[in-house]
């Protein structure tokens, strides 16, 4: 087995979000053409996330106690399964599409807990200090190039195989993904590594929320999450109806968008993070995420559209990392997955709410989602900028190193 890496968690997790990307521009557009209303569209989209709050903190947990391997083989596995099941899906109509639809997405939620466990694989072999950097080359840029191939793989499947396509090469990509991974991932956590303490799932939420530099990011990641989870609804939606564009064109355009993020994730944020700190990068990142939500419905100008896709792109970028970072930062080292898993169902609760929340806004008036999630990025900024400092102090510092000085056996 070989000694674990970076690199080979991060060809798990890109193989795994490429076929997300695939998947969810279609999902919407799908849903409308098998005849959902914008309240059903955004229940189907949600339901994924639905299952992911009930199971992401229980499968976390469980990667403390057993391995973060196994945890991430049963979720490729079950994005292979679920992937059929919607490219199946996708070659019906009418009701019962909309139920295969729909049960596709529960299923992978049931069985998704890449990121979080990928996030804790990452906190295992890496320093403190180094965190951040860590999350931004796997998570963030394996999330990045996903979906700058996923939509495009999703858009030429499309084209050339018919609706029925994108899912069936999703569930291709995700097979081979899991037999790889078989083959080339090892465990990160250490045999000798602390005990995890055993909790109820309700119990592991009043522990972590408890806890108040926990309770302020993981307040910060469920602001953030809900303002992507409407964007990624409603994106498609409004480029297609809202501004004449064709869905072809939509696909390329999320590329772009992810491109940049990659850029941000991959190569920049290592260095943003050593040079400001991550408390600075998350202030300023909601501020940024502010202006791009204002700016995207404003004109279906190309170049318009570029230059406001390109400021979401940066921002989002560096939003994810350092909050993740943190988390991990401020965690014990025994409840990392537990931690991690109670952001991810933060995150699934984020995106249970906006999608529908999104989807109804739309109706009333198109660019009014982007409004909404204007104000509350504007509010995440605002919390951010008043309890960041004030209440984890030195824990982090990319130039001090102070993350490493805060990381104490009891608190993390």
């Amino acid at each position: 087995m070989r000694k674990p890496t970076l690199f080979i968690l991060f060809l798990i997790v890109f193989a795994d979000l490429v076929g997300f990307g695939i998947v969810l521009p279609l999902l919407p557009l799908y849903s409308e053409q098998f005849g959902a209303s914008g309240l059903a569209i955004g229940c189907i989209v949600a339901s994924y996330n639905l299952m992911q709050f009930f199971f992401a903190p229980w499968l976390g947990k469980l990667s403390d106690r057993i391995g973060r391997r196994p945890i991430i083989l049963i979720s490729t596995a079950g994005s292979t399964i679920s992937y059929a099941m919607f490219g199946y899906a996708s070659g019906l109509e009418g009701t019962y599409g909309l139920m295969m639809l729909l049960l596709s997405r529960v299923f992978a939620g049931i069985c998704g807990a890449n990121l979080s466990v990928a996030s804790a694989y990452v906190a295992d072999i890496t320093p403190p200090e180094k965190r951040s950097r860590g999350v931004g080359l796997v998570i963030g840029m394996g999330f990045g190039l996903g979906f700058i191939f996923g939509p495009l793989i999703g858009g030429l499947s499309d084209h050339f195989l018919g609706p029925q396509g994108p899912g069936w090469v999703a569930a291709t990509i995700c097979l081979i993904n899991f037999v790889a991974a078989c083959f080339i991932l090892s465990e990160s956590r250490a045999k000798d590594a602390k005990p995890a303490v055993k909790r109820a799932q309700w119990a592991q939420w009043a522990h972590t929320l408890g806890q108040p530099k926990l309770r302020l990011l993981v307040t910060l990641v469920f602001l953030a999450t809900l303002c992507f989870a409407c964007f990624e609804t409603t994106l498609p939606l409004l480029m297609v109806d809202y501004m004449g564009f064709e869905r072809k064109e939509c696909y390329y355009f999320l590329a772009y968008s992810g491109f940049i993020a990659t850029m941000v994730q991959g190569g920049a944020i290592g260095r943003l993070v050593h040079r400001f700190g991550e408390k600075p990068l998350i202030f300023a990142s909601f501020f940024g995420l502010t202006l791009s939500f204002f700016m995207i419905p404003a004109s279906s100008n190309v170049i318009w559209i570029l230059i406001s896709l390109a400021v979401y792109a940066i921002f989002s970028g560096i939003n994810r990392a350092p909050l993740t970072g943190l988390i991990s930062i401020v965690s014990p080292d025994n409840e990392q997955g537990a931690s991690l898993g109670v952001s991810q169902s933060a995150s699934a609760v984020a995106r249970i709410l906006g999608p529908p929340m999104a989807t109804m806004f739309y109706g009333f008036h198109q660019p009014l989602p982007y409004w909404v999630c204007g104000g509350i990025a504007l509010l995440a900024g605002l919390i951010a900028g008043a309890f960041l400092t004030k209440l984890l102090g030195e824990t982090q510092d990319g130039k001090g190193g102070s993350a490493a000085r805060e990381q104490q056996p009891s608190e993390g």
